[in-house]
């Protein structure tokens, strides 16, 4: 590459980083005079247009409204319905979530769609989740017979297959007790690791289950869930996404792709909406 090349590209990469935290999500001031349009709004009924509710499954360290301030408002300035959880609480640690055992997390949102559906009078609805938030879903659709209320799965870069953080985890059986300590204290940051139980479980037998619709949107910057590939699902309706093959001067890592990347933003849009989808390109972060 030539040098000028070399110092464009990240000159470009910056002015996009720019404009997606500083620009304002569309169509705010329709939303603003548009009825029953707010999120977690149990008001809120789905148009004819957008005829799903959206919930969205925060990742691990996460919760209901930190992890979605940047896509919650983009969803609902196009008239979705949107909702959001916190789940994986455990005992005397507030704020963040996403700790607690993997599959008792999924019984969780298994109970937080039905009461979804039942505020919204929807049949099914769509789930858009980052991270543990993007993988944790496909045990409950797996599992507690969430694929008859769910029509689609969008995980924003989402540990389907565990991850190796990079390498660290690979260190745990050279410190005995290290994982043992993990389980009992932290069992769904165990739970993700590569080759964990829960994964066997989850993974046995296929990645997907008949009639979901599944997008992946993953960054090949993505540090925490590594390898990044490792995402990726496998099966039938299944759609997966590479973040830089859409724009390549996007730069976001793990917690930029779900908290405030515009690009990812709007594939999440198309992935909701197919029939409707728009080109996702650098441009997409002024839409």
């Amino acid at each position: 590459m030539l040098p000028w090349k070399r110092l464009l590209r990240p000159l470009a990469a910056l002015v996009l980083t720019a404009a997606v935290v500083t620009l304002p999500a569309a169509g705010t001031a329709q939303a603003a005079t548009a009825p029953s349009s707010g999120w977690n709004d149990y008001s809120c009924k789905p148009s004819a247009a957008h005829p799903r509710p959206v919930v969205l499954v925060h990742g691990t360290l996460g919760n209901s409204v930190d992890n979605w301030l940047g896509l919650a408002p983009y969803l609902t300035s196009r008239g979705y319905c949107v909702f959001s959880l916190d789940y994986g609480q455990l005992d005397g640690v507030p704020l963040f979530y996403g700790l607690g055992p993997i599959d008792q997390s999924a019984a969780q949102l298994s109970a937080f769609v039905d009461k979804v559906l039942s505020a919204t009078g929807a049949a099914e609805a769509d789930l858009v989740g980052h991270s543990q938030g993007g993988m944790m879903p496909r045990y409950y659709l797996k599992f507690l017979g969430g694929a008859a209320k769910v029509n689609a799965l969008v995980g924003i870069a989402p540990d389907n297959h565990g991850t190796t953080l990079s390498g660290l985890t690979n260190l745990l059986p050279y410190f005995p007790g290290a994982e043992d300590l993990l389980k009992a204290t932290t069992p769904g940051l165990a739970d993700q690791i590569v080759g964990s139980a829960f994964l066997t479980k989850l993974n046995a037998g296929g990645d997907t289950v008949p009639g979901v619709r599944y997008t992946v949107i993953a960054s090949q910057y993505d540090e925490v869930v590594t390898p990044w590939r490792t995402q990726y699902l496998s099966g039938s309706d299944v759609h997966n996404v590479l973040l830089q093959d859409l724009c390549p001067l996007d730069l976001s890592e793990h917690l930029a792709i779900g908290l405030l990347d515009r690009v990812a933003f709007h594939e999440v849009a198309n992935a909701l909406d197919p029939a409707h989808a728009t080109a996702t390109t650098c441009a997409s972060v002024f839409s």
